[in-house]
């Protein structure tokens, strides 16, 4: 097998057969394929596509590349929930220790920030001390004590598409659907799950922009799931604007916290109970959607959601402590109010330049070795369709200097449009999307 001839054959149009994957995806794991033709490889992908068949093998081929998590010997059912990326979203956080207080155990596997998106891996890495290296026999231990891990892509599992997932960052090929799909799905297949929910983002901010690519994908993933005998079932929603009023690691996990006080901002909390219900169904922790909402309210108002996600910082190495206290997460030297221009109308908050807009200020990466401030970002309190007054208080800017309050001022003066009218944001939930087909989202 010569990578050469696979990325000519991909670049006219033909098919890689799975023997032929199997093979490279092998060898680019092991280093004997450098990542310039496998970069060759990914935009011949971006362009021309896979075929269904092509899809599943790759997944395959990335997902036998490394090991896999065994809990076959837990007697609840294992759901992890997986989004697509977007800007201020961080249900994860919120969503994996709330669904591990209701008796579902969550293997959750996380990745960094690609693109102008945020990554879970960041967020929790912005609280002192916490290891999110751990390996698979540290997993299956904690995961048996407290029903979640908070884990990267280690070496062991999925070695191939751990390279793989750098690379696209770097080369502008992360929107390609049989490339996300197959790089979420060699993953989380690889977490021995019963049950996955996928949080499918469209709209400006979203890899995806259009709701119909949106359901391709989820389609896409579905389907992979099938095969692998994974029930997956995937909700769209809507990434028009940011999620929540946090935007930059540290901030979000405040703002986690908050959400597991039962103080969260309503948008993320009605995302983080549509995505648990779908979780806990999976799981077989609840018989209906509405006993599923009902579990996850009472473990947030009891405290035991909170306390849940402090046994899992302290057990990853992190400090407990911010739970109760979350001045103790890293604090940006510098902030700042930034005003309304005019008044009017909140016309538009766009997340793809609030997300630049963070990286700008350190918050993200250019490269894959680029170092992360974890303080950086934006406090945004607008929202789509609010009356503002002229000198009326927007968003508060994070910065490490005045030079980064000056690139805050710029990003958000982009991002945040007040005009004399608004059309209306995109619905918060769309679509339901599971084997049996796809729904309009009904809010309950």
């Amino acid at each position: 097998m010569e990578a050469r001839t696979l990325i000519e054959r991909k670049r006219d149009g033909g098919r890689i057969a799975p023997s032929e994957w199997r093979s490279l995806m092998k060898a680019y794991a092991a280093g004997d394929v450098p990542d310039y033709q496998m970069a060759a490889l990914a935009m011949a992908i971006f362009f021309v596509g896979l075929d269904r068949d092509e899809i599943v093998a790759l997944t395959d081929a990335m997902l036998t590349s490394g090991a896999t998590l065994d809990l076959d010997h837990l007697r609840v059912g294992r759901v992890d929930k997986h989004s697509t990326g977007g800007v201020g979203d961080k249900v994860s956080l919120v969503l994996a220790p709330l669904a591990a207080a209701c008796g579902v155990a969550v293997p959750m596997m996380s990745g960094r920030g690609l693109g102008h998106t945020g990554g879970t891996l960041d967020k929790l890495e912005s609280i002192p001390g916490f290891r999110t290296d751990l390996s698979l026999a540290a997993a299956t231990t904690q995961i048996e004590s407290l029903g979640c891990a908070l884990i990267g892509q280690t070496r062991e599992i999925a070695p191939a598409d751990r390279k793989l997932y750098a690379l696209r960052d770097a080369t502008g090929t992360v929107e390609s659907i049989p490339l996300i799909a197959a790089s979420i799905m060699s993953k989380k297949l690889a977490e021995g799950l019963t049950g996955l929910v996928l949080d499918v983002k469209h709209g400006s901010g979203a890899f995806l922009p259009e709701v119909e690519r949106g359901l391709e994908l989820a389609r896409t993933m579905i389907a992979l799931g099938a095969d692998h005998g994974c029930p997956v079932v995937a909700l769209l929603t809507a990434m028009d604007r940011p999620l929540g009023r946090a935007c930059g690691n540290a901030i979000e996990v405040e703002e986690s916290i908050m959400a597991l006080r039962g103080e969260g901002p309503s948008d993320l909390m009605a995302v983080t109970y549509a995505l648990g219900a779908e979780m806990l169904l999976l799981g077989g922790a609840a018989r209906s959607r509405d006993e599923a909402r009902r579990r996850m309210e009472v473990a947030i108002s009891s405290g035991k959601a909170a306390e849940r996600f402090q046994q899992i910082i302290e057990a990853q190495g992190g400090n407990p402590a911010v739970v109760d206290d979350p001045s103790l997460l890293p604090q940006a030297a510098e902030c700042e109010l930034y005003l309304a221009p005019r008044g009017g109308v909140v016309a538009q908050v766009e997340p793809r330049a609030i997300g630049r807009g963070i990286t700008a200020l350190g918050g993200g990466r250019t490269r894959v070795d680029d170092i992360v401030d974890p303080a950086v970002g934006f406090v945004i309190t607008a929202r789509p369709g609010d009356v503002v007054r002229a000198g009326e208080p927007l968003a508060t800017i994070f910065a490490r200097d005045p030079a980064g309050i000056a690139i805050g001022r710029e990003t958000l003066a982009r991002a945040i449009v007040v005009a004399d009218d608004a059309e209306p944001p995109l619905p918060l939930i769309s679509h339901r999307v599971t084997e049996a087909g796809e729904e309009r989202w009904v809010d309950e």
